[in-house]
């Protein structure tokens, strides 16, 4: 579902920035045109993010953390999650204090758009990723537990399809 989000989003982007091109070649623009680009670069950080977060995807230190021993690495692990859960239920909750005071505001150029809809990707992408970060925990839990890189075991696969890919360039 997220990919999905995020890819309808980054199409939707490239769409309007094409036709945003397109207009100003023909000596036309729009009024709506960076406001509207701007949000949806937001949510797809956002949502992206939150993608990222389910597939382990973000940029990490692994190594560091296997060179511990078995269980101070496993507290080192529950440590940096507990710092990312606590950080991210922080962002919803002031992202849903902002949504509170933006109550009533419209955008500027599409003035029948609320800036609660627009913001609502804080607090949206926040508990979102906090999800992601929960149901990904057991798989990374266990790999950490057995001393397997995230970071080594992707770019093994990625030898390995290139590989296949070759073979029969040898």
């Amino acid at each position: 579902m997220l990919e999905w989000v995020t890819i309808t989003l980054m199409v939707a982007l490239t769409v309007i920035v094409t036709l945003a091109v397109i207009a100003r070649l023909l000596g036309q623009s729009f009024s709506w045109y960076d406001e509207v680009a701007a949000i949806i670069l937001a949510w797809i950080t956002y949502y992206g993010s939150a993608l990222a977060a389910l597939h382990r995807r973000h940029i990490g230190f692994d190594t560091v953390l296997l060179a511990l021993p078995l269980q101070l690495r496993l507290a080192a692990l529950l440590l940096g999650e507990a710092v990312v859960l606590v950080f991210f239920v922080l962002m919803a909750r002031a992202g849903f204090q902002v949504l509170e005071v933006l109550a009533g505001d419209t955008l500027i150029s599409i003035r029948w758009v609320p800036v609660q809809f627009t913001q609502s990707v804080i607090p949206i992408g926040a508990l979102l990723f906090i999800l992601a970060q929960l149901l990904s925990l057991p798989g990374y839990w266990k790999t950490t537990a057995a001393g397997i890189s995230l970071e080594h075991a992707e770019i093994e696969e990625e030898v390995e399809a290139e590989l296949e890919k070759n073979k029969d360039r040898v």
